[in-house]
């Protein structure tokens, strides 16, 4: 915790979750509407890819259109690689048509994307690099995608390491952390095949790990999706948009309040990180000045 009550700006992180990633273009809507800025932007997975559309400027109407395109029949090639069975080209080709091919660092909002080393467990945080490598790395769900080599590791899914990236937000200078959860009513359906049964494993040993990381974040928007597809969305991509419009449209007083207490707010925090450490120590003061009785 980096304790400025002058540091107001909005650090957002958008989680992973698929599919289901549209509901971030909705969040991004709300932002645009009220004339909230955000600062620095974090992703995971498919948040990573609407992440950095933002980053490098593109309004939330324009990713929308991307969005429709996001069926899994489009992002997916197939190929008889051993590591995967898809690769990433598709969602490769699809951001070197619309933003080039760049680097993170020449982004206009400060950009951090989050991949996972599958043969480490270590969480990668690109904050420089080619762009498409980075995005491809996070988007690399491991078994289905064949994972990006990248100076000597093989990177997969980001969401296995840090679903929502929050933690990244405060070290890029972010005073006020939200966070974006596309998993946060835990409901899991009955799987009907095997991609089914390794969907909901995935999603739940995630679930579990992104709880306690979500704790790091000063405001929390969980999100439940639970009635659409991690595969493809386009027929009701509208529905799905206001998913994520409406809750945050009714998060921003929140989050300009905050920014309006953020003094109070770190006081709060301080005293909860404090206060643990040292009541032990009280405790353990006090005994030994009560003088011992001895009988």
């Amino acid at each position: 915790m980096k304790l400025n009550p002058f540091n107001t700006k909005i650090g957002l992180a958008l989680g992973g979750g698929a599919a289901k990633g549209i509901a971030h273009i909705g969040v991004l809507k709300a932002f645009e509407e009220e004339k909230v800025k955000i600062s620095y932007l974090s992703g995971t997975s498919i948040g990573a890819l609407v992440a950095a559309y933002h980053a490098f400027g593109k309004s939330s109407d324009e990713i929308m259109k991307v969005g429709r395109e996001l069926s899994f029949s489009k992002v997916a090639n197939f190929t008889l690689r051993k590591r995967g069975f898809f690769t990433t080209d598709s969602i490769k080709n699809i951001i070197l048509r619309d933003l080039g091919d760049i680097n993170i660092e020449d982004s206009q909002i400060p950009l951090a994307i989050i991949a996972t080393d599958i043969s480490t467990g270590e969480k990668i945080v690109f904050k420089h690099g080619n762009l498409i490598k980075a995005v491809c790395a996070s988007v690399a769900v491991p078994g289905a995608y064949v994972p990006i080599e990248h100076e000597g590791r093989l990177l997969v899914d980001g969401g296995i390491t840090e679903n929502v990236p929050v933690s990244v937000l405060p070290d890029m200078g972010a005073g006020i952390v939200v966070g974006i959860d596309l998993n946060g009513v835990h409901k899991y359906p009955e799987p009907q095949d095997f991609m089914g049964v390794l969907g909901n494993a995935f999603d739940i040993a995630i679930d579990l790990r992104t709880r306690d990381q979500l704790k790091k974040a000063d405001i929390v928007v969980s999100l439940d999706l639970s009635d659409y597809s991690r595969l493809g969305n386009v027929d009701n991509a509208q529905d799905l948009f206001m998913e994520g419009y409406m809750p945050m449209k009714n998060k921003i007083a929140e989050v300009l309040w905050y920014k309006r207490t953020n003094l109070v707010q770190i006081i709060i925090k301080a005293i909860k990180e404090l206060v643990p450490l040292k009541v032990p120590q009280i405790i353990k003061d006090y005994k030994e000045k009560i003088p011992k009785i001895e009988i």
